[in-house]
């Protein structure tokens, strides 16, 4: 008897089929003496299309909706259907007695072989291969390890009703507003409330008017400090004689230390990584968009085997991972890294509940590197860059925590106050494996960046405590209480309140995982999906809805725009992967939900105007057309659904003239040939018998044409002559 291997990609199932000694190549397998392994191509199987339940539902109607079928079919995807035939055929070998999944060890991983498994009917045991790594160590032991498969059935229903509720949701809405307002319009169960969230910090930029404010500055020579009422005022002055007066009247005055307080503060080391945390920090550090932490990851973990499993949404280690901790320090002890580890291995580490925690670690632990060992020259730059956060993340860990003396100073000056910060460090810890140049802030990172301090940090702080922001970190004198001072010198800073931030992916990120909407796996493509249809631009690391977007969000309806209800869903899913939640009531609320949510769209009597239209007519149904962004370039499209017609912005010029204002006219493509068509006055004339160029002749046909005419035809000088410059102005206009 053989096992049959499915693996997720062709990769994979090449490093298993080494592995395990499959070392016979077929067209669509590898085979050995115990295993045949093969091989999906993503995923092989899908959920049938409207037009496979009827052909009627091929024409997008509003009156046919909801679609919602009594039993949701599946299909083989036709572009990779000769891989599917291929296993099937595979799994009707009689040699063949067992199955071992070996696809992403995660719930679309499940859902891939599950589903191939449901349409060529296996009936035979199966097993599930459940590794974190690639390496060679971890597959020989996975393999040892073999678990039932059956013991993973509550995560495939859960990404069955994951699937089945993205379907029936985002079809349905996304058809329901299409028709209605002729539009390509997509909607989605998590797209939607993650537009919202962009919107909603959209509105709050539109809606804020800066307020000015003064700051009051005290100079004692050596440091600096910021005038404050009391010890809970923000140190903002909203008169700015009051603030004026306030510098007059101390300037020379004698002071004098009234408070000084030293505490010693302690910055444990920041959490090991998980995906949606390791995109958040690539993007404020590398500039990395979330899709292309995810890309470049997959690469780390399946290419060079170097990380463990990426799609994980755990921030802790397990108990039974601590004895590989040193052999993994050992091989990446090496290049920029050799100094930072070494140190560690020469006595035994610091393994606390900060790192290993087993009661945090679901399906998979954090993203750490692994014990293969690294060859830093074989990393592209991008590859390189991703691998140091990690591994820097890893070492981190076993370091002690940041310490450093924070001094807070209270200086008198008549009635006035005046409140200073210092920090002295005095022990890196951690913060050495970066150099020490990281802030006292410690992994949080730029503020702005997280999901529940953007507002705070960009508007420099509602009135309750961050006005001291404007007094940096700065190093202080020994002093005592009743010291005196001098004030060398008093400013007033001219402030306004800022609005908040646009958000970076950092930070939607960050207000996804905080909603709960989407998970690690899917975050990345959530975005990509919505930068992909226009309804999202991204500026200089900044995301913000476009016009598409801005009519979108108010066109659906308040339920699918609810962060609140799509984390109910996710949450459920979540329970029914754990056993705690019941499929069929789920599915159940989204079959009743997506028939309000399009009755809904129904009754919406809202319009809907492209913000992208331009004066340029399809020359098929006459309508104005839709400038859009695409990956070669700038596009023009029909926004008439039925028509489709779409050609470059850009189009090249003929040598033809308008009639009317006698400027070139542009060349098109369309449905009944080549045609050219004046920009300003939208004339068309059809191009016929033309050659390349759209109509204009090349240099050389117009040399034989001319040639042809002197030497062939009997024509007077004259016209033969104003033919030859006829020709040379058409070459040359």
């Amino acid at each position: 008897m053989k096992y049959l291997v499915l693996a997720e990609k062709p990769s994979v199932a090449k490093e298993l089929a080494r592995v395990l000694g499959a070392n016979t190549k077929q067209k669509s397998w590898f085979e050995g003496p115990k295993y045949v392994v093969t091989w999906a191509l993503g995923h092989l199987v899908e959920l049938a299309e409207p037009e496979d339940y009827d052909p009627k539902y091929k024409t997008w109607n509003l009156e046919d909706l909801p679609i919602v079928p009594a039993k949701m079919n599946l299909k083989v995807i036709r572009e990779t259907s000769h891989q599917y035939k291929a296993i099937a055929q595979l799994c009707k070998r009689p040699d063949i007695g067992e199955l071992i999944i070996a696809t992403d060890a995660g719930r679309e991983g499940e859902l891939v072989a599950r589903w191939i498994m449901e349409l060529v009917r296996w009936n035979k045991p199966f097993k599930r291969l459940w590794i974190s790594s690639q390496t060679d160590k971890a597959i020989r032991e996975g393999f040892d390890k073999l678990k039932p498969g059956r013991e993973y059935d509550r995560l495939y229903a859960s990404a069955v009703c994951r699937a089945e509720a993205d379907w029936l949701i985002g079809l349905n809405v996304t058809r329901a507003l299409t028709s209605k307002y002729n539009a390509q319009l997509a909607a989605g169960r998590v797209q939607t409330p993650t537009l919202a969230m962009l919107m909603d910090r959209e509105r709050e930029i539109a809606g804020f008017r800066p307020v000015p404010y003064w700051t009051v500055t005290a100079d004692f020579g050596g440091f600096q400090a910021l005038w404050r009422k009391d010890d809970r005022h923000d140190g903002r002055l909203y008169d700015k004689a009051e603030a004026e007066s306030l510098a007059a009247r101390v300037k020379g005055k004698p002071a004098a230390v009234d408070q000084v307080r030293t505490v010693e503060r302690s910055e444990p080391q920041p959490l090991a990584y998980d995906l949606t945390e390791l995109q958040r920090d690539a993007n404020k550090r590398l500039g990395f968009s979330a899709k292309q932490t995810s890309n470049v990851l997959q690469r780390l973990y399946e290419q060079h085997k170097l990380v463990t499993y990426p799609r994980t949404d755990s921030r802790y280690l397990t108990s039974d991972m601590a004895p590989t901790f040193k052999s993994r320090l050992e091989s990446i002890a090496t290049g920029p890294y050799v100094t930072l580890a070494r140190s560690l291995l020469r006595k035994p580490l610091a393994v606390t509940k900060r790192i290993v925690d087993d009661s945090k670690v679901s399906d998979h632990h954090a993203i750490i590197p692994t014990e293969q060992f690294v060859q830093l020259g074989a990393l592209s730059p991008e590859e390189r860059r991703l691998y140091d956060l990690i591994v820097r993340r890893f070492i981190a860990l076993f370091y002690a925590p940041s310490r450093y003396d924070e001094t807070s100073l209270v200086i008198r000056a008549g009635e006035d106050r005046f409140y200073a910060k210092g920090y002295v460090q005095k022990e890196a810890g951690w913060k050495e494996v970066y150099g020490g140049a990281q802030a006292i802030a410690g992994e949080a990172g730029d503020d702005e960046d997280d999901w529940d301090e953007g507002k705070e940090s960009a508007d420099d702080g509602a009135a309750g405590g961050r006005g001291s922001s404007h007094m940096k970190a700065q190093p202080l004198p020994e002093l005592k209480a009743g010291q005196p001072l001098n004030i060398k010198g008093c400013r007033t800073g001219d402030h306004q309140t800022k609005p908040p931030a646009r958000l970076t992916e950092a930070s939607l990120l960050a207000g996804m995982e905080k909603h709960n909407l989407g998970t690690p796996a899917t975050r990345a493509d959530i975005i990509e999906k919505l930068l992909h249809t226009d309804t999202i631009e991204r500026q200089q690391n900044r995301l913000f809805p476009t016009g598409k977007g801005k009519q979108l969000i108010e066109l659906v309806a308040d339920d699918l725009r609810s962060p609140g209800l799509t984390a109910e869903w996710e949450l459920e899913l979540e329970r029914i992967a754990k056993g705690k939640g019941d499929p069929k009531a789920f599915i159940a609320e989204i079959r009743s939900r997506t028939a309000s949510l399009v009755a809904e769209v129904k009754s919406n009597e809202k319009e809907y105007k492209p913000h992208n239209l331009t004066h340029t007519k399809c020359p098929d149904c006459g309508q104005k057309m839709m400038e859009t962004k695409g990956k070669r370039g700038k596009m023009l499209v029909c926004p008439n659904r039925e028509c489709g017609f779409r050609r470059a912005a850009e189009p090249a010029l003929s040598g033809k003239r308008c009639p009317q204002c006698h400027k070139r006219m542009e060349i098109h493509d369309g449905k009944a040939g080549k045609y050219a068509q004046c920009r300003s006055c939208n004339v068309i004339e059809k191009l016929e018998g033309q050659g390349p160029g759209g109509g204009k002749a090349n240099r050389r046909q117009q040399a034989q044409l001319a040639k042809q005419f002197s030497d062939n035809v009997s024509l007077g000088s004259s016209l033969g002559d104003a033919l030859k410059a006829a020709l040379e102005r058409g070459d040359n206009d």
